[in-house]
């Protein structure tokens, strides 16, 4: 993500309005895929016991995680490095099939929110984070103004809200847990027109080099991909209404 966000904008010399629908057409095909495979996997581990027994063991006083668990609930971060910094190192294949991989192992992580919250409830939350996305992302694509300077200051902001959220878990406040969901949604709904710009503005870079196109079209979809997840587990902590 921070490869993407990093690239200098005043080093483009190449522009079409072509290449950039390109890139943004790529990067929005390959978000919604991973997006399909996320919530395929995320209900198939939340609703086949079998599968189920696999992240979650009885215990006598309950259910706990398993080690299989945890293990897909930080494999995520792995495979995001992965995906940034293998940018010019991978084969598109390669690329390709580790965002696949992420966006299913994503998935299995995800089905603990069925446990915690009303199916009912994840509906609502879903369309309308996609409500709130699409808002953005036209926003962020038809916007003459710049947004490079609110995109570090944003960034700035999730490296805050990481932070809080780390102390938190040893605090267990839930005021602070209501700031930091809101703050998460702000954030994350600017991001998302800043990201949408920024892959506007990379696909006058490409250049005609259709390698680095495919490649900049995941890492585009990775980035889209993270900020619609963060914007929606946010709001689901707003607004998600638990299971009695």
């Amino acid at each position: 993500m921070e490869n993407l966000r990093s690239t200098d904008i005043n080093k483009i010399e190449y522009t079409t309005i072509a290449g950039e629908n390109k890139l943004l057409r790529n990067s929005f095909a390959w978000m919604a895929l991973a997006m399909l495979l996320t919530a395929i996997a995320a209900l198939v581990f939340a609703n086949v016991p079998e599968l189920t027994s696999i992240l979650l063991e009885e215990t006598e006083t309950g259910f706990k995680p398993t080690i299989f668990a945890y293990i897909v609930m930080f494999a995520p971060l792995l495979f995001v490095l992965g995906i940034n910094f293998g940018l010019s190192k991978l084969s598109y294949p390669a690329l390709i099939g580790l965002f696949i991989a992420y966006s299913i192992i994503n998935g299995i992580s995800f089905s603990f929110i069925f446990f915690i919250y009303a199916i009912g409830s994840i509906i609502t939350v879903f369309f309308s984070t996609t409500a709130l996305f699409a808002l953005m992302a036209i926003a962020g694509y038809t916007t003459k103004t710049d947004l490079t300077k609110m995109g570090s200051i944003l960034m700035i902001g999730v490296v805050g809200i990481v932070i809080a959220s780390l102390i938190n878990m040893f605090m267990g406040s839930a005021q602070m847990d209501y700031i930091i969901s809101i703050l998460g949604v702000i954030i994350f709904t600017g991001l998302t027109a800043y990201d949408v710009q920024k892959i506007k503005n990379l696909g006058q870079q490409v250049n005609g080099d259709s390698t680095l196109a495919n490649k900049l079209g995941i890492i585009g979809a990775l980035t889209l991909y993270l900020d619609f997840i963060n914007l929606f587990l946010f709001l689901l902590r707003l607004f998600g209404g638990r299971k009695d």
